[in-house]
């Protein structure tokens, strides 16, 4: 297999309403804002939202994003509206298998900015990213059972759930254990 560093593909594309690029340094205010804005929705699904951060800590995990990008270890996407450049939330392509072209779909949305169908149209034009411009096989996205507003977007998008975990993770804010949801979409 080539090596990762190697494989050449765009570092930013667009929908018809959004631009997504990988991060860059500079980020960090705008995550910042978006996660504290979003506090109370975030907190219940995100592990990193649990980390009381500050700018600096946004700013310094941006960079280091940045880094894991252009290493092709994590494939992170800042989310932007195309017509004012308003931040609006973040997916990405996590847990890399090169050798298999498999990645996982993660994301999460500036909860001001929820409701407008943009994640699901950020996440339809990853997915269109990772088959064509990665060659991905394969795409998995891990949700919790109760999660309903996330596990929408991959049933709106044709994914299909493959099964559900049965306690397999332990909650973000009651410490309980949880089941995850299992859907993937593979190349034809």
């Amino acid at each position: 297999m080539k090596n990762p560093l190697l494989i050449d593909f765009p570092h930013e594309f667009h929908t018809e309403r959004l631009f997504l690029r990988a991060p860059l340094p500079g980020d960090g205010k705008v995550i910042y804002d978006a996660i504290n804005a979003s506090l109370p929705e975030l907190t219940t699904w995100m592990t990193f939202t649990t980390r009381n951060q500050g700018i600096e800590e946004a700013e310094l995990s941006v960079r280091e994003a940045h880094i894991l990008f252009l290493k092709r270890e994590d494939l992170r996407f800042h989310i932007f509206r195309r017509d004012n450049r308003t931040f609006i939330g973040s997916a990405g392509l996590h847990q890399i298998d090169w050798n298999a072209r498999k990645f996982e779909v993660g994301y999460w949305i500036d909860t001001r900015y929820s409701g407008n169908g943009y994640m699901t149209e950020a996440v339809e034009g990853l997915t269109v990213f990772a088959f064509y411009a990665l060659t991905a096989n394969r795409l998995e996205m891990k949700i919790d059972t109760e999660n309903t507003k996330s596990r929408a977007i991959p049933e709106r998008l044709g994914f299909t759930l493959e099964g559900i975990l049965h306690k397999n993770t332990v909650g973000n804010l009651a410490n309980d254990l949880r089941d995850t949801c299992i859907y993937a979409k593979v190349r034809d």
